[in-house]
């Protein structure tokens, strides 16, 4: 049984005639007769009453069409997605990264759309920990991550660097302060983001190694939700910098460094080491290179 037979049985079904069938498909009747008896050797049924003028089709004829316009429509289905693959102007891409990666991940987005509007980028919020991990399994073309994976199969270019600083009231006292210390930070009202990741950790376990007190008071689930509070006056909140670069900006918020707790970190964009991408994902690894190179803010070179 071939996709080819089924075709010309769901056309002469659909003309019911054999002569409409092969003059729509361009064939010989014979060729068209042929191709339905070789259906009806392999199901061992008569397929159309012969003695019918109209093409009537038996039990058996009707269950094989539906089957057969679900093959063939299937198949359109995959030329069409297939076919996607290859159309950067329809394609799809999907980032795996966490909530701060993802305010990193804005200014490529906007250049990537700017030049590929009709792509759908697909970012997917995800813990850090996993991230490396779906790339590999290619659940998700790209990861964003702060750190370099140890898997062999990935390799990751340098975005930027980033850093952590205690965000304040621009009335707050603090603000007039360059930095301060972390005893002093503890000793403020703070709001923590409620998601564990690593840098969280590694905060909580450099207070409790310096049997330092921590004022937690507020523990919310978003960083906007974060920002938010800390305008209100609600407490301060350690974040990463880029993170807030707008309300800095606007003056909305005041960035205070706390040396011990700054922990700059990279930036990197991870992918796998094969070319084995859609046409619309190599196009945006192609943005961010071209970014990078442009910017200066990052060597073009893919690192183990």
């Amino acid at each position: 049984m071939t996709v080819e037979d089924l075709r010309v049985f769901a056309m002469v079904a659909a003309e019911r005639s054999f002569s409409r069938a092969a003059k729509k498909l361009r064939r010989t009747q014979p060729a068209v007769s042929q191709a339905i008896r070789r259906l009806e050797e392999h199901t061992g049924e008569r397929l159309i009453d012969r003695s019918s003028r109209d093409g009537t089709l038996t039990d058996a004829g009707g269950l094989l069409l539906s089957y057969a316009q679900r093959i063939i429509r299937l198949i359109e289905e995959a030329a069409v997605g297939v076919g996607e693959l290859r159309d950067i102007q329809k394609g799809r891409v999907i980032i795996g990264a966490n909530e701060a990666g993802v305010h990193a991940l804005l200014p490529l987005l906007q250049t990537f759309r700017a030049q590929h509007p009709g792509v759908l980028v697909d970012v997917r919020r995800l813990h850090s920990r996993q991230i490396a991990h779906e790339v590999v399994l290619r659940s998700v073309d790209f990861g964003v991550l702060t750190f370099q994976p140890p898997e062999k199969e990935l390799q990751s270019l340098p975005l930027w660097t980033d850093e952590l600083v205690l965000l304040v009231k621009p009335n707050d006292p603090l603000a007039k302060r360059k930095q301060i210390t972390m005893e002093e930070m503890g000793r403020q009202t703070i709001i923590a983001h409620n998601d564990p990741s690593p840098a969280r950790d590694r905060v909580l376990r450099l207070y409790e190694q310096r049997h330092a007190a921590l004022n937690i008071r507020l523990s919310l689930p978003s960083l906007d939700s974060i920002k938010r509070a800390v305008e209100m006056g609600l407490g301060v909140a350690l974040l990463p910098r880029r993170c807030a670069l707008s309300e800095i900006s606007r003056g909305q918020l005041a960035a205070v460094l706390v040396p011990e707790l700054r922990s700059p970190r990279q930036v990197r964009f991870v992918f796998r080491r094969d070319a084995e991408v859609s046409h619309a994902a190599k196009a945006f690894l192609d943005t961010v290179r071209k970014s990078l190179t442009e910017n200066g803010t990052a060597k073009i070179r893919a690192e183990a």
